[in-house]
């Protein structure tokens, strides 16, 4: 039997990521409040939203732009680089994420909408961008500290659903966060570490134990097969990769060909979906049984969109605690990451962006 009790998850998560992950309810609270009080300006000029940021900071804008769904009034896109796109002008907003406030390509990104003429916001604790902005006179919208970034994921999610409001390319969605936030305390106790072990988070995590997921996500939940992707690599540090149909019906599927394919596919389903990517769940979930090491699809919970999303992002933060308890791995280093980091920094030169910003 998988010993995942509460005794032995803290055995392993020395920086309590789990306590992080359970209180993700309050935090989405919490965001509301902190977005509030940083006051953004309301101008519904319906240029768009653009999230800038990388890694934990950045996934809020994927999460937000599936929730609004096809209710957006304009696009809501999220930046991953250096670089903004030079099109953009002052009727889009652009909010910079960054939990630390020191990432480089956010900066980089943050003086790229200024000489764009773009308006703009922050998301983070501080460090340089927080000190910059508030220089600027940009609205911030404050992170608590003392997490690691991929674990304060409702805060950016709040943020920029706040954002994509202030700006008009969503309708105001606060009613239907703060459900979500009911709807997620009741799953935390469903899924929790006291939950017995074939409770569903429990049950997914054993069977994906020593597998290399594939998530699968369409529509609404490829943003959610992202951010499962990003959590299973860095919580238990294993690789796994992220998918969205239909597009891997027309190439992905030939992979599993193998019988001794060690990946195993993992499907997000929505109530909410176009019933024809809900049929080609079934039927792709069906083609892969022969090849793939296992097959599994999650529903998500709930009513409303903002209720299935982070129901879904809830379960997968959970799943890749669980597997990190079965694999003896803390979830909180990133070893890779910071030498990666000490290198870029060791650099004698930073190159110049576009906008003559430096890295």
């Amino acid at each position: 039997m998988n010993n995942l009790t509460r005794g032995a998850i803290s055995a392993v998560d020395a920086r309590g990521m789990l306590g992080d992950v359970l209180d993700q309810p309050g935090q989405i609270e919490d965001a509301l409040w902190r977005a509030d009080s940083a006051r953004l300006p309301r101008d519904e000029a319906a240029g768009g939203l653009v999230v800038a940021g990388m890694g934990g900071s950045a996934i809020g804008g994927d999460l937000a732009a599936a929730i609004v769904g096809d209710r957006a009034r304009a696009p809501i896109r999220t930046v991953r680089d250096y670089r903004l796109p030079s099109w953009l002008g002052p009727d889009t907003l652009v909010l910079c994420a960054s939990y630390s406030g020191s990432t480089e390509e956010t900066l980089s990104a943050y003086g790229a909408a200024g000489e764009l003429g773009c308006r703009r916001a922050a998301a983070t604790t501080g460090g340089e961008l927080g000190e910059r902005a508030r220089a600027d006179g940009v609205p911030v919208i404050g992170v608590p500290s003392g997490m690691l970034p991929r674990a304060a994921v409702q805060y950016m999610t709040a943020a920029a659903l706040e954002c994509a409001t202030a700006c008009g390319a969503s309708p105001p969605l606060r009613p239907e966060l703060e459900a979500a936030a009911d709807l997620l305390r009741g799953l935390a106790e469903e899924w929790g570490p006291d939950a017995p072990d074939q409770s569903q988070a429990k049950g997914l995590a054993a069977r994906l134990h020593r597998a290399v997921p594939v998530v699968y996500g369409a529509g609404r939940t490829a943003a959610v097969a992202r951010r499962w992707k990003a959590q299973f690599n860095e919580n238990p540090s294993i690789q796994a990769f992220a998918s969205e149909l239909p597009e891997a019906d027309h190439n992905e599927v030939c992979g599993y060909a193998s019988a001794e394919s060690p990946f195993a596919a993992v499907f997000l389903d929505d109530p909410g979906l176009d019933p024809r990517l809900r049929r080609r769940i079934d039927l792709t979930a069906d083609v892969l049984q022969a090849g793939a090491a296992a097959v599994e699809r999650v529903t998500a919970r709930g009513e409303a969109p903002a209720e299935r999303v982070l129901s879904l992002v809830l379960l997968g933060d959970l799943v890749s605690i669980y597997l990190s308890t079965l694999l003896g791995v803390d979830p909180s280093p990133m070893e890779a990451i910071d030498r990666l980091k000490a290198l870029l920094g060791a650099n004698v030169e930073a190159p110049e962006s576009a906008q003559g910003e430096p890295i």
